[in-house]
């Protein structure tokens, strides 16, 4: 070995030596900050959530108030003279109602100047308290803060902001005849939506706040006596464990609580409709809504909820049971027929009959890639343009949707990159795929068609079967809060059968699904005592 290889060497010895040091240096120091961090209290957490007492110092209430929002300037505070007492009046400028302050509060504690606060102020909502922690969350919710020299009660008056859209239909749940009211971003619309449609005093709604920073708060709506009383304990433990610095969708909520994350099917039901939601809690169900959002969550939920609508019961039960039977096909069609396709082209030519094979054959002849990769190529471009069309601006997303279809489709096909069979196999396979009314099931069974389209590919017709035996097992063995997935087929229970993949006549169905286990099953009301009266007579 040379002098200059053996240099050479020696300064490879160095830099690996002090690569390695840097690299030790720098897992020392990423422990030692994880230390730190576990220690250190988190600087964005506005206020503590212990009790603290509030003082009969109105200077030291303010200043604690004050340094709780970090003197933000749009904490407002107006000074009033009440029962010969120097009083201050806190609110957050971009949350409350300028004029209902200005006119039921401000007013007439000036006019009034003394007696019982709750006497004098227009304002439905007043509560008390001595603990600053309750008084700033308060604020917060849209509530004003009044407190006085040498006392230490703080006021809670309501003067909440209820900015928001008007009550419209959901886009992506139109039905034909019905309701065309869906849910706001506002939780009070919501449940004013739901208490509406089910005027019983029975009918429950729990609170819990989610989020060490966004202090986000939920609703669970039930019907107590009805609904089974270790579902909500089971719900409640599930939305108290979430230990999280913000909530901002359901989406969050549903990953924390459902029982199987790594599933492709949804275990809760997702829906901005009003009426499908009381429909669901008059079943014996729960609903979780939360502020901010214009949609609930319902559990529990089995397989077939996914693929009934409200149209189901506004119309005849001939119709309705055949479109719920045709949404069920699609589920099959979506997962199946792109697959099958590829095993009949590359294992079983003996399946596709006389009359076609000529013209199956011709389309295939010039095309240079296999019938997986001819698949493959048109799903992706498929969710491709959804994607686009979702994105872009209506005017815009209908041009891309007429670009991609007809120009995309013609000149793929005239180049002979992509088969004519092929194009109309993908275009069937998206039509079934929308017509599952929830969006969520809609994409979760397109994404199923790409494993059984390898299946298909590498097996043939075993492929699709091991494919759907898979599913099946999965479906079998997933649960939503308890309750089986797959439900009434496993387990096993024909009086269901009524409203599964069928809808028969409203009148038979008189027990309630089981799969949410209420306390009562039978629905009394539904009788046709009318038609036996006649009969006696």
């Amino acid at each position: 070995m040379s002098c200059k290889q053996r240099k050479y060497i020696k300064t490879l010895q160095k830099e690996q030596a002090i690569h390695n040091s840097l690299i030790k240096e720098g897992k020392t120091m990423r422990r030692r900050f994880l230390r730190t961090q576990k220690r250190t209290k988190p600087p964005y957490e506005a206020f503590p959530r212990e009790y603290i007492k509030a003082s009969i110092s109105l200077e030291e209430n303010k200043t604690h108030i004050e340094n709780a929002f970090h003197h933000s300037q749009d904490v407002m505070h107006r000074e009033l003279t009440w029962n010969g007492k120097k009083g201050l009046l806190f609110f957050l400028d971009i949350l409350v109602d300028k004029d209902k302050v200005q006119d039921d509060i401000i007013r007439p504690i000036l006019s009034a100047g003394e007696g019982k606060l709750e006497e004098i102020v227009h304002i439905a909502g007043i509560q008390k308290t001595s603990d600053i922690s309750k008084a700033i969350t308060g604020l917060l919710k849209g509530q004003c803060i009044f407190l006085t020299e040498h006392d230490d009660t703080l006021y809670l008056l309501e003067a909440f902001n209820a900015l928001g859209r008007s009550i419209e239909e959901p886009a992506n749940e139109k039905i034909i005849r019905g309701s065309h009211e869906g849910f706001v971003e506002s939780l009070s619309t919501n449940l004013y939506l739901l208490r509406k449609r089910i005027k019983n005093p029975n009918l429950t709604v729990k609170y819990i706040t989610l989020g060490k920073t966004s202090n986000t708060r939920v609703a669970v709506v039930y019907l107590h006596g009805l609904t089974n009383p270790q579902l909500i304990e089971e719900v409640e433990k599930r939305l108290q464990s979430i230990s999280a610095d913000s909530i901002q969708t359901p989406g969050y909520i549903e990953d924390y609580i459902e029982d199987n994350s790594f599933s492709p099917f949804p275990q809760a039901l997702n829906t901005e409709r009003p009426d499908k939601t009381a429909a669901n809690i008059i079943e014996g169900r729960a609903a979780i809504i939360m502020e901010g959002n214009p949609s609930a969550l319902i559990v529990p939920v089995t397989f077939f909820s996914f693929y009934q609508s409200p149209d189901d019961f506004n119309d005849r039960w001939h119709i309705g049971s055949f479109f719920r039977a045709v949404r069920i096909l699609s589920f099959f069609i979506t997962i199946v027929l792109p697959a099958f396709y590829i095993a009949v082209v590359t294992f079983h030519h003996e399946v596709i009959p006389l009359d076609l094979i000529f013209n199956v054959k011709s389309s295939l002849q010039h095309v240079p890639f296999p019938p997986i990769l001819e698949a493959m190529i048109m799903q992706v471009m498929l969710e491709l343009l959804r994607e686009a069309a979702i994105r872009l601006p209506t005017p815009i997303a209908q041009t891309i949707g007429i670009v991609g279809g007809l120009v995309i489709g013609n000149a793929v096909v005239q180049a002979s990159l992509i088969s004519n069979t092929m194009i109309i196999i993908v275009a069937v396979t998206a039509i079934s795929s929308f017509v599952v009314p929830s969006a969520e099931m809609s994409t979760a069974i397109r994404l199923l068609g790409f494993p059984l389209m390898i299946g298909a590919a590498t097996l043939g017709f075993f492929g699709i079967m091991f494919g759907i035996i898979l599913i099946l097992i999965h479906l079998c063995k997933l649960e939503s809060f308890g309750t089986p997935y797959f439900a009434p087929f496993a387990p096993l229970r024909i009086k269901d059968w009524k409203d599964a993949f069928i809808r028969l006549p409203v009148w038979i169905q008189n027990e309630r699904p089981l799969d949410a286990k209420p306390q009562y099953l039978k629905r009394e009301w539904f009788s046709r005592g009318w038609k036996r009266n006649g009969n006696k007579k």
